[in-house]
């Protein structure tokens, strides 16, 4: 994964290694998983540690939206997304204060329910 954790969005660990210790410490309030890796046993795992301690996942199919939810991407003048970074799995393991994980979750859940309406 190589992003250090000082990069993007706080309280937000981002890719499969890292995520992984995360869950196996039981340190994630929640798990976003994307289906479209290649690391099909990471998923397996990853899944297996979610349930196992009782931490919700959410999956999403694209590997560039989870990038561009956890600001692995610049944004242009426009407000658009560039250059964004793939990114597979990403652990919540803390909201903060003035949280934008939980923007990021909740503003998900607002266009899933949409999308399903």
């Amino acid at each position: 994964s190589g992003i250090n954790a000082e990069y993007g969005v706080d309280g937000v660990t981002r890719g499969l290694r890292e995520s992984v210790k995360r869950l196996d410490k039981r340190e994630a309030l929640l798990c976003v998983l994307a289906e479209s890796t290649d690391e099909k046993n990471i998923l397996k795992l990853v899944e297996a540690l979610c349930r196992e301690h009782g931490i919700n996942l959410i999956k999403i199919d694209d590997a560039k939206k989870l990038g561009e939810w956890t600001g692995l991407c610049k944004i242009d003048k426009e407000g658009q997304a560039r250059k964004v970074v793939r990114c597979s799995c990403a652990v919540v393991h803390s909201f903060g204060t003035e949280s934008q994980a939980l923007d990021i979750i909740n503003d998900h859940f607002k266009h899933s329910v949409a999308a399903e309406a």
